[in-house]
């Protein structure tokens, strides 16, 4: 599984990139694809979840716990190996079984129910987590190697906007898991979901092995760049290091996944909590306008900071920071409007203006180091993106959303002990006396409310980041050499 490298291939492909424009632009789809199927299967469970929390019985916090810490745990813990074996080895047939692993995990989800071993039973939210982590781990196989082999395929000049297409894959997952998932789960139930949308993952797995060629490593990078096998981990830690405008836009990133990862976990619940409508009308009426007009928005920005990257450098960065700006009054009148229209309208444009840092993540990431540790460069990135901001941004709102439920009976009178969360859900909540049904009416949806606000406020820090890593761009990027410097 070991792959080659530009000098073994002995070619100019810095000029051009590697194959013809027809196959690099086929490449690309299929890395785009398998990106989408990446996050279908990873939003999958937000999609499910209005009518997955009820049946398993499970609170804000424990849903928190597994649309984001349980998946990122092992999916950040296993990256960091990966994309050192991503480094040397053949990152297609790495790519190959990671897909089929997580697709498999993911179709083991709808499996999740309370099991008997002897004297010991583990409850159904258990199973349901260990399926998440086993989803991590494959998926951990995914953007370490596919940013590798884009960056062997393009040229620096057209890198961005390949990333920018490829970044297009977590708007369009989202919005497929719930175009798809939202119909099956109405239809049938939430368990069928996820075997509708997790076993199809082994074809693709397939198809990609037997029609993408893996390139020498290295191919794109121009004919006196420094060529070594390979970096030891202090090496890449001691460029990176080096590097501020690295770990500014990590830290943005980290911030804007933290809320993005939060928002889009519970956006399904906060929409049927609020506006009493069904998981599935959730998921098609709201949740694809919205995650369709971020798939547009994501390309839209990326396009336009390749646009104008030779002029202006830094738009890479300034771009991003002024979408995630405008998406904090979009996304508070969203969430504290009682007309579902307008709700959709806020999520849509909120949407549409915040993912430019997707793009920017990846072209930052991977401009700023030497070839060798691009795959390492990128797996240090989702580390801190995927552990703090997937891992706890889903956690934060549910537990917050939790305290403030609690908070809220207690003003009501009621004691914590005397009502849960679950018995609010309106195919029970006709079981509770008058005065218990008043309370749910008041703190059900409102607590979720709040949490929602508090989370989206927070976009501000993650444009203020980026902002500043525009002022380091100038000295850091390493792989434009034919622009002018970065004057903010």
């Amino acid at each position: 599984m070991r792959g080659t490298t530009a000098r073994e291939g002995g070619t100019q492909g810095h000029l051009v990139g590697y194959g013809s424009k027809a196959y690099r632009n086929y490449v690309l789809f299929a890395l785009t694809l398998i990106y989408i199927l990446n996050f279908v299967d990873r939003a999958l469970l937000a999609v499910v979840g209005p009518d997955l929390v009820p049946d398993l019985g499970i609170t804000d916090t424990q849903f928190g716990l597994l649309t984001g810490f349980g998946f990122a745990l092992l999916y950040t813990a296993v990256g960091i190996p990966l994309a050192r074996f991503a480094d040397v080895a053949h990152r297609v047939w790495i790519m190959t079984i990671c897909v089929a692993l997580w697709s498999v995990m993911t179709a083991l989800c709808g499996l999740a129910t309370e099991v008997t071993i002897g004297s010991i039973t583990i409850g159904a939210f258990w199973i349901l987590l260990m399926c998440r982590v086993g989803v991590g781990i494959g998926e951990a196989g995914c953007t370490p190697p596919a940013n590798s082999l884009i960056a062997d395929y393009f040229i620096p000049r057209e890198r961005s906007q390949a990333l920018g297409f490829y970044a297009m894959g977590v708007t369009l997952g989202t919005m497929f898991a719930n175009l798809i998932g939202g119909w099956v789960t109405d239809t049938f139930d939430w368990r069928t979901a996820f075997f509708v949308v997790g076993l199809p993952g082994l074809l693709v797995a397939l198809v990609f092995k037997l029609t993408v060629k893996e390139p020498p490593r290295g191919y794109t990078d121009p004919a006196q760049a420094e060529k070594k096998e390979r970096a030891s981990l202090s090496e890449a830690i001691h460029e990176l290091m080096g590097k501020p405008a690295f770990w500014l836009m990590t830290a943005g990133a980290t911030i804007a996944a933290f809320c993005g990862y939060g928002i889009s976990s519970f956006q399904s619940l906060f929409l049927v909590r609020t506006y009493e409508i069904t998981a599935g009308q959730a998921a098609i009426w709201i949740n694809t306008p919205v995650a369709l007009s971020a798939a547009i928005g994501t390309f839209a920005t990326g396009w336009l900071a390749t646009r104008i990257y030779k002029k202006h450098p830094g738009a890479i960065a300034w771009v991003p920071a002024v979408g995630l700006t405008l998406s904090v009054p979009c996304y508070i009148f969203a969430f504290t409007t009682d007309n579902l229209l307008y709700a959709a309208i806020g999520l849509v444009i909120g949407g549409f203006v915040k993912y430019g840092y997707l793009a920017a993540q990846y072209t930052i990431g991977q401009g700023v180091v030497s070839m060798r540790v691009r795959a390492m460069a990128t797996a240090v990135m989702l580390l801190l993106v995927n552990l703090v901001g997937y891992g706890f941004g889903p956690l934060f709102i549910g537990a917050v959303s939790d305290i403030f439920f609690k908070s809220g009976i207690a003003e009501l009178g009621v004691a914590a002990g005397d009502l849960a969360r679950n018995q609010c859900h309106p195919s029970v909540v006709g079981q509770l006396n008058p005065e218990l049904q008043e309370v749910c009416g008041q703190v059900y949806a409102q607590s979720l409310q709040t949490a929602m606000v508090i989370m989206a406020c927070l976009y501000l820090a993650s444009a203020l980041c980026f902002l500043l890593t525009w002022r380091r761009l100038g000295k850091d990027m390493v792989d434009r050499q034919d622009t002018k410097p970065v004057t903010p």
